[in-house]
Parts: C-alpha cells; sequence; structure tokens
C-alpha cells in the first residue's frame, strides 16, 4: 500500500500504527520517507488493555480504529485524518476523491460498499452494513469529533466478527453517522471502494495507463483510484485463492497480479533481510470455532479456478 502511494504521490503523510514492536523496527529501518510511525504504547491506555484480554488481535485492531484517527487529529494538528485499510493499493492518484471531498463540504465522509442490488448484494448488505472501514475522513471540526468519540465508545463496548443485526465488528456502527451526525457525505467516485464483493459489477475498458472500468449497470466509465483486497486467502506457501468474486479473468489479472507479485517481493526481503516468516492461515474472531474454521476451511472455498493464482508462474 505504501509503495503504491509513492508512485501516484507526490506528496503525502501517512500516520502507521504499529500494533507489535517487530513492526515498529523493522519498519524504522525500512526508513520510509513519507511515513510517521506510532508505536502502540502511544495508544493503549488501562481501559484498551482491558479490553485487549478479551478480543482476538483484528477484533483489537478494529476497536481502534476511531482512537488511531482521534490520535492524529489530536496529535499532530493536522486540518483533517482519512483512514486507510492496510490492505489497499493504490492503482492512480487519490486527488480526484480529495477534490470531491472539499467541494462536498462535509466533515465526515464515509465509503460505500456498493453491493448490487441483487440476491448476493442484498445478502452482503445484511451481513456487513451499508459502509466499509477502509477509506473514511474526519475532519477538526466538533461535529467530526463527537462522531469520533460516539463511534470510539460503541467499539469498546462491543467489536468482534460476528454478524449481528445492528453490529459487525467496527464497521456498522458507521450506518448511524447519517442520523445521528451532521455534515456526513457519501464518496461518490466508484475509483474509490472497487473490491471484491463489487468487483462483479464492472468490466475492464483499457489498461494503457490508468486501469479503467466501466459499470455494466449505467455504462459510467471511470480510472480505477485504489482497490481492497480483502479476503486473499493462501492455500499452500505458493498457492492463492484470491476471492475476487468475478470470473472475468482479464479484469481479476489486471488488477490481482501487479499486486500478488509486489506482495511476494517484499515477503522475500522481509524474511531474507529481517528473518520474518508469515503464517499462512488467516483468522480474525475471538470464537474458537469460527476462528478454526477461518484457519483451516475458509481457504478451500473457490468460486472460479481463475482464482486460484501459482505465485512461481506470475511473471
Amino acid at each position: 500500500m505504501y509503495r503504491s502511494l509513492e508512485r501516484v504521490c507526490e506528496d503525502f503523510v501517512i500516520y502507521i500504527f504499529c500494533f507489535d514492536d517487530q513492526a515498529y523496527n523493522i519498519l524504522g529501518q525500512i526508513n520510509l520517507k513519507n511515513a510517521v510511525l506510532i508505536p502502540y504504547t502511544s495508544i493503549e491506555t488501562e481501559e484498551l488493555l482491558e479490553i485487549k484480554k478479551t478480543r482476538s488481535k483484528a477484533e483489537y485492531c478494529w476497536t481502534c480504529t476511531p482512537v488511531i484517527i482521534e490520535y492524529v487529529l489530536e496529535h499532530y494538528r493536522v486540518p483533517d485524518c482519512t483512514y486507510i485499510d492496510s490492505d489497499l493499493y493504490f492503482f492512480s492518484s487519490p486527488e480526484i476523491l480529495f477534490k470531491e471531498i472539499i467541494y462536498s463540504g462535509a466533515g465526515i465522509v464515509l465509503t460505500e460498499h456498493r453491493f448490487a442490488d441483487d440476491r448476493r448484494g442484498r445478502k452482503w448488505l445484511k451481513r456487513s452494513g451499508k459502509y466499509c472501514v477502509e477509506f473514511n475522513y474526519f475532519d477538526q471540526s466538533v461535529n467530526a469529533w463527537k462522531a469520533l468519540k460516539w463511534w470510539k465508545a460503541r467499539c469498546f463496548e462491543w467489536c468482534y466478527a460476528l454478524y449481528e443485526t445492528d453490529r459487525m465488528g467496527d464497521q456498522k456502527y458507521l450506518e448511524k453517522f447519517p442520523v445521528l451526525f451532521s455534515g456526513v457525505y457519501e464518496l461518490q467516485n466508484l475509483g474509490g471502494g472497487v473490491a471484491p464483493w463489487n468487483l462483479y459489477q464492472y468490466r475492464l475498458v483499457e489498461t494503457s495507463g490508468n486501469i479503467i472500468l466501466k459499470e455494466r449497470r449505467t455504462d459510467r466509465t471511470f480510472p480505477l483510484v485504489f482497490y481492497h483486497f480483502q479476503n486473499i486467502r493462501y492455500l499452500s506457501e505458493r498457492k492463492v485463492n484470491i476471492n475476487s468474486e468475478t470470473r472475468d479473468k482479464r479484469l481479476k489479472e489486471c488488477i490481482y497480479l501487479p499486486y500478488l507479485k509486489e506482495l511476494e517481493e517484499l515477503r522475500a526481503i522481509l524474511g531474507t533481510k529481517y528473518n520474518l516468516d508469515f503464517v499462512i492461515r488467516k483468522s480474525c474472531s475471538s470464537n474458537k470455532m469460527k476462528s478454526f474454521i477461518q484457519s483451516n476451511i475458509m481457504q478451500f472455498k473457490v468460486k472460479s479456478l481463475t482464482d486460484v493464482i501459482d505465485l512461481d508462474k506470475i511473471k
């Protein structure tokens, strides 16, 4: 994600919250010139430490989402802060998104999942909510601070990898923002927020220069700004199930192959230089049964054979 931002942005500052000492130390040695590294000890209060005991690593990170946004706004006195997930990858400059935000005059900006209005989309909407915690903007207004404090209180009360009527991790709470707070804006540019859960709604138009996509329903064309690489799962050390949710081989290859290639380059560097090994099993739940299923079964749920990528064959 950091490398992709460097390629498309001339000027940016990213605040990276490191949730263990190893991450903080290694990133410090890499010397990322546009990054400010913040150790977990900077945000951990006694209350958070007690909460930490009851949640998985993923659930604890979700719990801290509003905390880290608050920390940046308070300690660095920046006019605004945009939270971005670490599994985003920028294919073109996000400047177009920030121009839209400035024009909107909003103090809070949310990104929709943009689920399709079909059986699959309605199922996802019910489970995960309308908005995604992936690209979320807050300024220094009183209203934005009220929203952050309300969100933090809710996450402290409950933030688990469970699907409930009005809760799911840190995410479904965002559905209350337009009701409870003023100045809330939904990002309109389709290039910000393309992800496996909506990729099948688009088709590839061109790949020379920027990746240009077209929405099948409306024929709207747009450049891909960032893609959210959620739910990639390793079948083995050298084979990956990308879970792209589309059968369009050309579309998935132009998006996924550059990302996987760079990911493997970085894994090799971190393994060789820093002796850092990666656990290929993936789990986010503190529930033991659900964690077992996520770690041992979910990676083998393959919907399309072209979703299985042999990493040794990526050029």
